[in-house]
Order: C-alpha cells, then sequence, then structure tokens
C-alpha cells in the first residue's frame, strides 16, 4: 500500500548529510541510529565501536584501538587510544573529508580520498581491511613504542609494540615496510588491500596460524534478511580468496544455529565491553531465537474471583477519562496517554465487560484523530526530507523538545505508543482503522521500515541487526556512541507493531515485527538484565547493579539521562514500562525478578514507580504484591489500577 506523507517542513535543527556522504546516496533517506552515526556528524571525530576495535577517523587517516575494558561497581567502559594509525605520507588533510560511499546493515565503506584510501569496516572482523586505489606511500603510527618489525616474506609483517600488543599486517602483493623512528613504519608506492589484525592475547601460534589463514578473504558488503520468523540471515559479499572469519558477541553464539556448530573456533576470543567475542567462519550464518507469542490479552487468563476487584477499578479509571487528562503537548507523554486508555479497551475486552468499551474508543478516537490528520494544536507530526522521517512540529525548530525528537531521537518510543493506540482502536472500529490505515503504516515505517529502499524511510531506524537490539540516541554526537536506556519501552515498539499486523490481517508485518520483539527481548536479557550469576559483567558492577541504566556501544552506566543511579525503583521502572501481555516474555524468569525486586524495596520512594516494582513482585508473590498494590495513591503516567490488577491476577 501507499505511504501517507505528514505535511513537509525544512527543519531548522538537522545537520546537513552531504557533509559526510558520498553524492549518490543523499537520494535516499539516510540512517539515524546506525552503528556509524558519529562518522557522519559534526567533524566525524568521535570513534566507533565496530568490534572488536574502536574506529576513529580524520580527514586523512583512520585510527583503531583494540580497547581495554575498565570495571567500577558504576560504569563499565573502554577507553580509545590510537593503538595503529593508517593514513598516507603525503596526505593532503585539507583537501577532502572522508566520505561514506555505501553502508549497510553489518559493513560501511570509508574513503578517505586525501591518502587514496578505502576503508572496508565490517562488524565483527578482527581484520581492518583498506583499499589503496593507486601506488601510494603508506605510514602506519603508534603511541606506543614499536619494539619490533618482522617479516617471514613481505606479503606479511608482525608489528610488536611495547603495551603488549601484536599486530599483524597483510597485503594482497609484496610490500616495503621499514621502521620510521620509534612510532611509525613507512612503506615505499603500494597499490592494493592491506588488512592489520592485532592478536587477541599474549602470542599465541594458534591465533596466528588461524589469522593466517583467513586473512585473504575480506567482507565489502552484506545482506540480512528475516527469511523466516524468528530467524535472521547474515550473508557477506566478500572479495579474495578462501572462507570469512567473523567475530560473533555471546547473543550470536546462543542464536546460532545447530548447522554454525562446528564452524565457531572458540579458542580465538577477543575482549569486549559486550564479552568475549569469538571466532565464526563461514560466509553466511542463521540466528534463530525462540518464538514468542503476540497477543492482545494475557498468556494464561485471570484467576476466578479477580474479576470484580478489576471491575471496579476499570469503571473508575475509565469515568476519569476526559480531554482534559490530555494535557500535554508532549508526544513522548500523549503517546503514554493513548497507550495507557488502550490497556482499558483490552482489559476490558478480556474482563468480557463491553459497556465501558464505547468510551475508551471515543476517548482514543478523539485523542488520536488530530496527530494523524494534523489538526493537533501546538505540536503534531511533519514530515522531513533531508535525512527522512517523521518529526514533530515542535521538534523540527528545537533539538530539545519531545525529547530530541526532531533530531530522531527516541523515534521507537514515542511512535510505538501511538501505534498500540491505533492497532487497539482499529481492532475494536474496523472502519476507523481503514480510515487511518496508510497514516498507521507511515508511523510504523518510520522505525520499522524493512525494505532496502524506501523513499520516505530509511531502513531499521533503530534497530541493530548486529547487536540485535535497538539504540535510541538519534543525530547527537556521543564519545561512547550510540545508547539507549528503555528496552521495555523498545519491546513495545516492536510488539505495538505485531498488534497493528494483527488489527489489519497483514501476516508479514505480524511475522517481522514479532521477530524483532523477540530479539530485542533477547538482547535486554543478555546485555541488560544483569543477575547475580551468570552476567557478562565483572564482580564490582554486577554486585552493585542488578540492572543496566543506560547501555551504550561502549559503555554501560548505571545512571539515567533523568535519575541518578540511586534511584533504583527508576532504573527498575524504565525497564518494565509499559505493562502489556508482552512484558511475561521480557522478565520470564521468575528467579532474576525477585532478585531486581529485592535489590530495589530497600529505596522505593514514589508511588508512580512502585507500582512496577511491585508488578514484578507479582511474578513470584502474588498476595505480596496485591497487598502493596492496595497502599498506592498514584501510578506512573502510562500505568494505572486497573492495569496492575489485570496483571497480578493473571500471574
Amino acid at each position: 500500500m501507499s505511504l501517507f506523507t505528514f505535511p513537509e517542513t525544512h527543519s531548522t535543527v538537522l545537520p546537513d548529510p552531504g557533509n559526510h556522504f558520498s553524492s549518490k546516496l543523499l537520494s535516499s533517506p539516510l540512517p539515524t541510529n546506525s552503528f556509524f552515526q558519529n562518522f557522519v556528524l559534526q567533524n566525524g571525530s568521535q570513534p566507533e565501536y565496530i568490534h572488536p576495535y574502536l574506529i576513529k577517523t580524520t580527514p586523512s587517516s583512520l585510527s583503531a584501538s583494540y580497547p581495554l575494558v575498565f570495571f567500577t561497581a558504576a560504569v563499565l567502559y573502554q577507553n580509545f587510544v590510537p593503538d595503529l594509525t593508517i593514513s598516507s605520507i603525503n596526505s593532503n588533510s585539507g583537501a577532502q573529508k572522508s566520505v561514506i560511499s555505501s553502508f549497510s546493515d553489518l559493513s560501511v565503506t570509508l574513503d578517505i580520498p586525501s591518502s587514496n584510501l578505502r576503508f572496508f569496516l565490517s562488524r565483527g572482523s578482527p581484520y581492518i581491511t583498506a583499499s589503496v586505489t593507486k601506488p601510494t606511500s603508506l605510514s602506519i603510527s603508534t603511541v606506543h613504542t614499536i619494539l619490533s618489525l618482522s617479516s617471514s616474506y613481505n606479503r606479511k609483517y608482525t608489528l610488536k609494540l611495547n603495551n603488549t600488543q601484536t599486530w599483524l599486517i597483510y597485503t594482497s602483493s609484496p610490500i616495503s615496510l621499514n621502521k620510521n623512528g620509534t612510532l611509525s613504519i613507512t612503506s615505499k608506492p603500494f597499490a592494493g588491500v592491506i588488512r592489520v589484525a592485532v592478536l587477541p592475547g599474549k602470542d599465541n601460534p594458534n591465533h596466528v596460524s588461524i589469522l593466517d589463514k583467513f586473512s585473504s578473504s575480506y567482507p565489502v558488503t552484506d545482506n540480512v534478511t528475516l527469511v523466516k520468523p524468528f530467524s535472521v540471515l547474515y550473508q557477506w559479499k566478500k572479495m579474495g580468496s578462501g572462507n570469512l572469519l567473523t567475530l560473533a558477541h555471546p547473543l550470536h553464539v546462543k542464536l546460532l544455529s545447530n548447522k554454525n556448530d562446528n564452524n565457531i573456533l572458540s579458542g580465538l576470543k577477543y575482549r569486549s565491553v559486550d564479552g568475549d567475542l569469538v571466532g565464526v567462519v563461514g560466509d553466511s550464518w542463521e540466528l534463530k531465537t525462540n518464538p514468542i507469542r503476540v497477543n492482545w490479552h494475557s498468556n494464561k487468563g485471570l484467576e476466578k474471583g479477580s474479576h470484580d476487584e478489576i471491575v471496579s477499578a476499570l469503571s473508575k479509571d475509565v469515568q476519569a477519562l476526559s480531554p482534559s487528562s490530555l494535557a500535554t503537548k508532549s508526544s513522548y507523554f500523549y503517546g503514554k496517554l493513548i497507550g495507557r486508555a488502550a490497556r482499558l479497551a483490552l482489559i476490558a475486552e478480556e474482563m468480557s465487560f463491553p459497556k465501558v468499551i464505547p468510551t475508551i474508543q471515543k476517548f482514543l478516537k478523539e485523542a488520536i484523530e488530530p496527530w494523524l490528520n494534523g489538526t493537533f494544536q501546538g505540536n503534531g507530526f511533519l514530515y522531513e526530507r533531508k535525512w527522512g522521517g517523521v518529526v514533530t512540529k515542535q521538534g523540527s525548530t528545537d533539538a530539545g523538545a519531545d525529547f530530541g525528537f526532531g533530531v530522531y531521537n527516541d523515534h521507537h518510543y514515542h511512535l510505538g505508543y501511538f501505534v498500540y493506540g491505533i492497532a487497539v482502536l482499529a481492532k475494536i472500529d474496523p472502519a476507523w482503522g481503514k480510515k487511518y490505515k496508510a497514516q498507521a503504516y507511515s508511523l510504523v515505517s518510520d522505525y520499522m521500515n524493512l525494505r532496502e529502499y524506501n523513499r520516505y524511510y530509511p531502513r531499521l531506524r533503530h534497530f541493530d541487526l548486529y547487536k540485535l537490539h535497538s539504540w535510541a540516541s538519534g543525530l547527537t554526537q556521543f564519545a561512547d556512541g550510540r545508547n539507549q536506556e528503555s528496552t521495555s519501552e523498545a519491546v513495545n515498539a516492536y510488539y505495538s507493531a505485531a498488534l497493528l499486523g494483527l488489527a489489519y490481517g497483514d501476516s508479514r508485518l505480524v511475522s517481522a515485527a514479532s521477530t524483532l520483539t523477540a530479539l530485542e527481548i533477547r538482547a535486554t536479557q543478555t546485555w541488560w538484565h544483569v543477575k547475580a550469576k551468570n552476567n557478562l559483567y565483572g564482580h564490582d558492577f554486577a554486585k552493585e547493579n542488578r540492572i543496566v541504566g543506560i547501555l551504550w556501544a561502549n559503555k554501560r552506566d548505571s545512571g539515567l539521562w533523568w535519575a541518578a543511579a540511586t534511584c533504583r525503583e527508576c532504573r527498575l521502572g524504565v525497564q518494565v514500562i509499559p505493562l502489556t501481555p508482552i512484558t511475561e516474555a521480557l522478565f520470564s524468569d521468575a528467579e532474576y525478578a525477585k532478585e531486581l525486586v529485592e535489590w530495589t524495596l530497600p529505596s522505593l520512594k514514589s508511588d508512580a514507580w512502585k507500582g512496577t516494582t511491585y508488578a514484578l513482585q507479582g511474578i513470584y508473590d502474588k498476595k505480596g504484591a496485591l497487598h502493596n498494590l492496595g497502599t498506592l495513591k498514584g501510578f506512573d503516567d502510562g500505568n494505572s489500577l486497573t492495569n496492575l490488577l489485570w496483571w497480578t491476577h493473571s500471574r
């Protein structure tokens, strides 16, 4: 179907993509939460973590760091140190900037015209690969002292540094490399492919032989597809000869299908803030995750005897619905209120209490329609063409408005709530759903477009098909790369898209969105949920934390954007909201839920956040949770007593 185009605007706050992307890429929507986003923001000087290296570029060079991982009780982080910098001896740094000439889900091609270098940066590659496009004298420099440079033949060199690192240098044709003092080596004019790889520990003959064996094959691009429900297929396009060696993070290893088991080189391990990266041989991988159920209602049904209590709360919550309860122009807080009301409709449906549904239906229509037809006063959805996507009226002139929605921050959070409300309304009022179907699909496409070519929206604005979870941070440059705080709201975005597919009978949307929901959940459980045992983090961090606050590409932080690490109820709550049937899959481990609640309980202060803590308590202690819910006098603006009672009685 054709997508609806919201009224067009020219944003005054968005950066110019023409500064860093090649001109041939500017005619299509561009990524706004990619793994290489720092390279195309401001002067492109902040590093990005392209496993296993931190990569930093300048107009004339590329620097690589094989970072150490530091642990404290509050944070895990990796520091960038320019272990190796590649450039040409006679580069003209003022002539031209580095430029992105192509990109895909797992790869980016970075051209440095002033040095005649084209870098093929592939995620998880233990090698950094550069094509030297015409005869050029190269410089490979370091901030460490060079201890030795040796070669058994002139297409492979071994470079030892005084920080204990050993780097292997491979070339497609003979090259002459010589030490130039203690901090650099230089070459005579060379054209061809040069690859560098660090040994992942102390000199290990097995590691050397593995890297030697696979040094001739390098990826230049890739194709990632959701070939079937709950399955992701990686296919790399490569050059050179031989099989491809790539590194898998811990979640990859869990999800790799059985046919890949014999290709995992578990002895080749690179350290990472994400856990050890291990070698996998093969030009394609298939990742399979456990299926999840996408339901409108509770998975197990409500316990007998709960009807009257829930209906009593439901009647009061529905009675309180009014235009005055929507007294916000914020796309985020407004979306939460829509989601809250939509929950009431589904609970009423599940309770076989239809008398309140017309009231909720009327409220939802009056709340949602102004955002879809352009009549909402003071804000609304617009379309901007520079990067390709929906922005808000407030966000088009103020980068901080709507939590940065105008610079593509948090789109999946905000729009996920709207899509949830639209899906529910389309379910209970199919005629309304038909009328606004094009607008609904435009909103979901803004953050969940799966097609490579779409003239309105980029592919998967937030979801990272290598890490298998979303990033939230948009077109803002950060030294630690992309970040995400609320995993549960990310889960809600894809869950809501699946519900929209159910409402419209769109099996393809249901399948794709369910798959992304399942992957987001598995990634959350892998990297955000810090269990007492079997977590990926060091003792000091795991001892003090049961959940990550903000997860960065290059760091794990215990604090939040809006609250200190000491507000444990905030940290738990923002990883639970909104409370829906999919929350059961997100917190499927009752033992971990108990650990998390007991870690949080001593710091409880705000009724708004107590509700989500007690909701998790209900997973393993229903009686205690119901007692605690009875003491609450307030709720998070996206939650209600009705919803909390529904959740607890359906455990």
